[in-house]
């Protein structure tokens, strides 16, 4: 049963970014307190269709979890994942062990306002204002304690399909048709978190959190800069043909065989 408790704690702090260790039971359970923390630590709504606890296997799956546009953006949701699975190992004795944390096929929306905010970005910050600042923060003790020590493996997030868009973010004199589109990042990975003596695990579901928002603004931000240099210079190049044309009108035959040779 203890292994059951301990799924309950850990998935709420790993979602939500840091919450009290839960010690109570059933799928509806975790999933109204994934929905209610998570919404409380995220600054916005989070949703969650159902949660598959399978406690003799000490596996825990999220299916469904969404994870609705902060305040100031589009009314479409910034995460949703189609599934999240915890694999349990080592739940007799603190650091209490996981062994994976899985996030399967994400849909993450990286979009931004007229200022040139971010979405996730917007997330991070309402995060990182619920997570005490302070590296130094005394570890919780052993035993049954509000905040158990806890180690995670690996984290592994894979299949993300990340749609940019930035329609209302103004590009100046760059005139860009097409500023939405989406792409498939490389699988990612993190971990290990927290050895050897484990870390509380508020801290530990802070930064995962951390890990994954960073890695995808940056790999967003990376494909965003490529595809607006890619337009630049396809209208520079268009811009040049223009110019090129002009001059063809106006030179002699003479000059227009010569670029005809080149």
């Amino acid at each position: 049963m203890k292994k059951g408790l301990v799924v309950v704690g850990l998935i709420v702090l790993l979602i939500a970014g840091g919450v009290m260790f839960l010690l109570g039971g059933a799928g509806d359970f975790i999933r109204a307190q994934i929905e209610q923390q998570g919404s409380k630590f995220l600054g916005t709504s989070v949703s969650v269709l159902n949660v598959d606890l399978a406690l003799t296997d000490g596996r825990l799956t999220i299916n469904d979890l969404d994870v609705e546009n902060p305040s100031g953006f589009s009314q479409s949701d910034a995460f949703s994942f189609e599934s999240v699975t915890l694999d349990l190992g080592n739940v007799t004795s603190e650091p209490y062990v996981v062994q994976n944390v899985s996030i399967n096929a994400p849909e993450i929306l990286y979009e931004f306002d007229a200022s040139g905010q971010g979405n996730l970005l917007a997330l991070k910050d309402n995060l990182m204002a619920q997570i005490p600042t302070s590296t130094e923060q005394a570890p919780a003790e052993s035993g049954d304690g509000a905040n158990p020590l806890v180690i995670v493996e690996n984290v592994t997030v894979k299949d993300v399909r990340l749609k940019l868009n930035f329609e209302n973010l103004p590009t100046g004199d760059l005139k860009i048709d097409t500023k939405a589109y989406e792409i498939t990042l490389p699988t990612f990975n993190a971990g290990p978190i927290g050895k050897p003596n484990g870390l509380p695990a508020d801290q530990v579901g802070a930064a995962i959190a951390n890990e994954m928002l960073d890695n995808v603004i940056a790999q967003a931000k990376a494909e965003a800069k490529k595809r607006l240099e890619d337009e630049a210079k396809r209208l520079a190049k268009e811009k040049l043909d223009e110019e090129k044309d002009k001059l063809l009108d106006k030179a002699s035959d003479k000059l227009k065989g010569l670029f005809d040779k080149n």
